[in-house]
């Protein structure tokens, strides 16, 4: 055979190769982080996606090979929020209440703004020259980009967990209060009351608003704040929401790990993505038929919105259910508002939150390799039945001061006695 010919082939097949490699890399789970995917975002053109994770780093990616691009750390926590700016920006909002804009690999460019708790939610203006925040202080900010003083909106009670922009610039957030507040330039926000707290809002470009329930319920509003319609998507809390590009479509994900996929003018359930079981905590759409998620498996994956089907395999089985045989325990019930944060065994390891694994007669913030703030290590406490009840009657901002925690009580002294109760026989 000519040394030519020979050559041609060995090109041919080395280019063969590398597309076969390309292909088997860009279909597989993307993985880098060391905790949960926490919060995502997607480029316009498709090509990159910008995720957050509670292991307090955020990661650019390419989506065609699935290959990180830059690993990007600076927050004391983990990430919440990211977004995109359309100049090529990148933002992340964490733990430590801080929001940095990223443009090259030296570094964050500045700090845009400083809250006083957590950041949950990130969003850039349509004119893009202004990011809004929400954050677990209680207020949501609109920071202009060219340094100008912040407005601060205040209102709610408790943490403020998701933000948005209309398309006419006003402001929208969503609170563990159970309202969403549109707010216009001057003047009170129309308060919109759920049945239970929201836990993210989207807007759509002809103002529609979506809000995400922790009962389990997607709200879809009018600008105007009226209610337009209300899905169940499933049993467990919706956590995350994403609009697609057309605006035709609504993703919804949960934390036992279905993402519904909504006709948005139906207001109807089209599609269910099934994963490994276990949280979805973020999502954003590629394009109009393919979604990508985070959860708290760790991975970024790919969804082809045309079969329902995952871009390759989903690499972990679905795990058992581990309040399976509690059924009929009402502490067990009570339980599943922390499920998503804790497990109970001795393999379930560290989520959101620690795990409750032998968790009485514990000193506070003694788990290993779990990142607990400065502030909730100096605390003395030992975890007992009465001091795991006090925490859930008068809120863990209040009898645990810089804890990570949402804020939430159990009203009910038998709740919180069924919960007790639970959490000594589950964690032993």
């Amino acid at each position: 055979m000519p040394a030519s010919l020979r050559l041609a082939l060995a090109a041919s097949l080395a280019a063969f190769l590398g597309a076969l490699a390309v292909t088997a890399r860009a279909e597989a789970p993307m993985r880098g982080h060391g905790g949960p995917v926490r919060a995502l975002a997607v480029t316009a053109d498709g090509q990159r996606a910008l995720s957050g994770s509670f292991d307090a780093s955020a990661i650019l990616w390419s989506l065609e090979d699935g290959a990180a691009l830059r690993v990007l750390r600076i927050h004391d926590g983990a990430v919440n929020a990211v977004s995109l700016l359309p100049d090529g920006g990148l933002l992340t909002g964490g733990e430590d209440g801080r929001i940095a804009l990223w443009r090259d690999d030296s570094g964050p460019e500045r700090i845009l703004a400083t809250h006083a708790g957590p950041v949950s939610g990130l969003a850039v203006a349509p004119d893009g020259r202004r990011i809004a925040s929400s954050s677990w202080d209680g207020t949501a900010r609109i920071t202009p980009l060219d340094g100008g003083p912040a407005l601060v909106r205040e209102g709610h009670q408790g943490n403020v967990n998701g933000v948005a922009f209309l398309p006419d610039g006003r402001l929208v957030t969503a609170g563990y209060d159970g309202t969403v507040r549109i707010w216009p330039e001057a003047g009170p926000a129309v308060t919109v009351q759920l049945e239970g707290p929201a836990n993210a809002v989207t807007a759509a470009a002809d103002g529609e608003i979506a809000a995400a329930g922790a009962d389990g319920s997607l709200y879809l509003l009018r600008p105007d704040g009226g209610i337009r319609a209300r899905l169940e998507v499933g049993p467990r809390p919706v956590v995350a929401l994403a609009l697609s590009p057309d605006g035709r479509r609504l993703a919804a994900a949960t934390v036992g790990g279905a993402v519904a996929v909504i006709d948005r003018d139906e207001a109807r359930v089209r599609l269910t993505l099934v994963g490994p079981g276990l949280p979805v905590w973020s999502l954003a759409f590629r394009g109009n038929d393919e979604l990508v998620t985070g959860g708290g498996d760790r991975l970024v994956r790919r969804w082809d919105l045309r079969t329902g089907e995952p871009i390759g395999p989903l690499a972990m089985t679905r795990p058992a259910d581990a309040l399976a045989g509690f059924a009929g325990d009402r502490g067990a019930e009570v339980f599943r508002a922390c499920e998503a944060c804790h497990t109970l065994t001795p393999d379930g390891g560290n989520r959101a939150g620690p795990t409750l694994h032998g968790v009485f007669g514990r000193r506070i913030a003694t788990v290993p390799d779990y990142p607990y703030s400065p502030a909730f290590r100096r605390l003395d406490i030992v975890w007992t039945p009465e001091t795991i009840a006090r925490l859930f009657e008068i809120g863990p901002a209040r009898f645990t001061p810089g804890t990570k925690m949402p804020e939430q009580t159990i009203t009910t002294a038998e709740d919180r006695a069924a919960l007790v109760r639970f959490l000594e026989e589950a964690t032993r």
